[in-house]
């Protein structure tokens, strides 16, 4: 069994011929890591900016830019990274054989989980009515990232507690931070 490890889990992954398991491994990292920070980045810059202001246009607008920056940013990180992977991999050919990392599918596959967390939160902020918008929109990405954690954790071979923990946590702090702040901005009149 080999494990993988980056900085959000460290995965079991049970090796076999081909490079199955590098892929799955690189896809599973780059997918889970995209859903939850599309859920989080995008729930976080909306619910701040409703916190500002009630008008739903700036929140729209906000939250498209969070969307699709995220997404093209999530899927250029994911690319270079998995090519510096690769320029390593083929550098130490000779001494360590091993299936190299394919950047491109690593970049899909974190836009795509970007795009498709991160559709949540916006269609929750921006479907719903002022009153109700920020308590269910909070409910639908602490109900996201708990599935997203769960399922990192199943797929990894992780018990699920403590890593769906770590992502409701997280996220639902990053979401108390940011209403703060634009409702402390939105309330002096700055925002």
């Amino acid at each position: 069994m080999t494990q993988v490890t980056d900085d959000a889990e460290t995965l079991d992954v049970e090796p076999d011929d081909g490079g199955a398991a590098t892929r799955r491994a690189n896809w599973l990292r780059a997918g889970v890591l995209g859903a939850n920070d599309g859920i989080v980045s995008v729930a976080a810059i909306v619910v701040g900016v409703a916190g500002a202001t009630a008008n739903s246009g700036p929140i729209l607008v906000a939250g498209l830019a969070a969307l699709i920056g995220g997404a093209v940013s999530m899927a250029l990180g994911e690319y270079v990274s998995v090519s510096s992977q690769r320029d390593s991999q083929r550098a130490a050919r000779g001494r360590l054989p091993h299936e190299e990392a394919n950047p491109w599918s690593a970049a899909i596959a974190s836009a795509v989980s970007f795009l498709s967390g991160g559709i949540l939160p916006l269609l929750a902020i921006t479907l719903l009515s002022a009153v109700v918008r920020i308590p269910a929109t909070v409910v639908v990405v602490i109900l996201a990232l708990a599935l997203t954690g769960a399922i990192g954790a199943r797929l990894g071979g992780a018990h699920p507690l403590r890593p769906t923990l770590r992502t409701v946590i997280g996220g639902g702090l990053a979401l108390l931070l940011t209403f703060l702040i634009g409702h402390l901005l939105g309330a002096t009149g700055v925002a």
